[in-house]
């Protein structure tokens, strides 16, 4: 007890005063190869000591990590320490499987079996009994289950420390090591199907009665009725931006979030935003999925995404879905179970980074942004099916394919404020026509040449891409 108390003593003072002040006069020299030498040496040194006071070397250098994630100076030793952490992790793994005997996996295959069965199912109920208790829904408690269902490294550790003290027979130890390397070997296809398992199981009339209270509970926070609304799900860096822009304009939406800080801090900034799973219809039901115009689901787990447009396409035939999504593989799926608009990242990813090199070298911005246009139409509308529920003007006129239609919103610094139609010559210098304008809630169709525009106008051109840039441009300049 003396010896543990010493040690808790010296990590304390280590990690809030010594680690800090030698990694400090370490980082004046600039020298990057000696601040990695002190990494591994206080690692090192630390697992030693622990070990000459009469504790594993694991646990010295477990808590030589904790010592130096204190410090200021974290990112940049992991940052270091990386390459060296792949090769001890390949060596731990190379190591475990050495110390499996492979003739008692043979005599043993069925309790070996069953060893797995246990742990695989003892571990994932033991995770999801900790996550749902916390409040978290039922599909994402499963899934965090099976990602936990393996066993963990530190556990050979103390299964070495058992045998070695004698507490752990050599048949029990080796039915251990070849059930918990079993285990691992099992954990990638696990992790990768934990999505769609959780998802599937969640969905049943007898799990969902089960979590029926909890449910409850969460539906009385829920927003009363809406009609005409936007429901955003997910509230990451894309929601966030978008929940900016509806708000700017004055559009009504509402924010379904999983993370239950976010939902609390957002919540004190008048966010319009609730916790909850999309992938429940009540709680979609309870968003107004029936009424809403639009839903964006903007969520990192495609399982999810997919049963989320799924139900929501059963609920609102008439809802327009925006999907966002990482993969272009992914987007004929959503766009089978009912999205309307699928939109790929690693797709956006290449225009913004074209986009970025043609604006290095002076390209001007009406032809980037016509290029984008061309990529888009030629590349990326390819992958979308062409019995769309929704079309627009261009591609059910095949006789105005070729033209554009753009919107521009009239603000006091225009050249436009008030002015005529007939006065900016839009059409005799662009080519463009102003087919409509929308004041307020009343919409202007083919407005006469002498109307006159006021801040607050929204214009709708119609005319070829080139003309379209030129009367925007002579609408907005001053």
């Amino acid at each position: 007890m003396f010896k543990s108390a010493a040690i808790l003593f010296v990590v304390i003072f280590g990690a809030r005063w010594l680690v800090p002040n030698i990694l400090h006069q370490i980082v004046h020299t600039r020298s990057r190869e000696l601040f990695l030498i002190t990494i591994i040496l206080l690692c090192l040194g630390t697992a030693l000591l622990t070990s000459w006071l009469g504790l594993s070397l694991a646990l010295g250098a477990f808590l030589a990590g904790l010592v130096i994630s204190e410090s200021e100076y974290a990112f940049q030793a992991i940052s270091d320490i990386l390459p060296f952490k792949e090769s001890f992790n390949g060596l731990f793994f190379i190591s475990i499987g050495m110390l499996m005997d492979l003739g008692f996996l043979g005599k043993n295959p069925f309790i070996i079996l069953l060893a797995v069965a246990l742990i695989l199912i003892l571990k994932t109920s033991t995770g999801f009994l900790s996550v749902h208790l916390l409040g978290h829904p039922l599909r994402v408690s499963l899934q965090t289950g099976l990602n936990l269902a393996q066993i963990g490294e530190f556990s050979f550790v103390l299964a070495t420390v058992g045998r070695s003290a004698g507490l752990v027979s050599e048949s029990l130890y080796q039915l251990f090591l070849s059930a918990s390397i079993l285990t691992m070997l099992l954990t990638p296809s696990i992790i990768q199907s934990s999505s769609s398992i959780s998802s599937w199981v969640s969905s049943k009339k007898v799990i969902e009665r089960l979590d029926r209270m909890r449910r409850r509970a969460a539906r009385e926070g829920l927003p009363s009725k809406r009609e005409g609304h936007v429901i955003i799900i997910g509230f990451g860096l894309n929601g966030k931006n978008l929940a900016e822009v509806l708000k700017e304009t004055s559009i009504p939406y509402v924010v379904l979030e999983l993370n239950n800080d976010t939902v609390i801090q957002m919540k004190k900034r008048g966010e319009p935003i609730f916790y909850g799973d999309g992938t429940s219809p009540e709680i979609l039901h309870k968003l107004g999925v029936e009424s809403a115009r639009l839903l964006v689901v903007v969520i990192s787990d495609p399982a999810s995404t997919r049963r989320i447009v799924q139900i929501a396409r059963k609920a609102n035939p008439r809802l327009y879905i925006v999907v966002r999504t990482r993969y272009l593989g992914e987007i004929q799926d959503l766009i089978e179970l009912g999205a309307n608009e699928v939109i790929p990242e690693e797709f956006e990813t290449s225009i913004e980074i074209f986009a970025k090199v043609l604006h290095q070298y002076q390209i001007p911005r009406n032809l980037i942004i016509d290029q984008i246009e061309k990529i888009r139409s030629g590349s990326y509308e390819v992958l979308r099916r062409v019995d769309l529920p929704v079309k627009s003007f261009a591609q059910k006129c095949e006789i105005v394919s070729d033209f554009d239609i753009e919107t521009y919103l009239i603000d006091e610094k225009a050249k436009a404020s008030g002015r005529s139609i007939k006065d900016l010559k839009i059409r005799t210098e662009t080519g463009a026509t102003v087919i409509a304008v929308r004041r307020g809630e009343e919409v202007i169709p083919s407005p006469e040449p002498e109307f006159i525009f006021i801040p607050g106008d929204i214009v709708y051109l119609i005319g070829k891409k080139e003309g379209v840039c030129q009367a925007v441009d002579l609408l907005e300049s001053q």
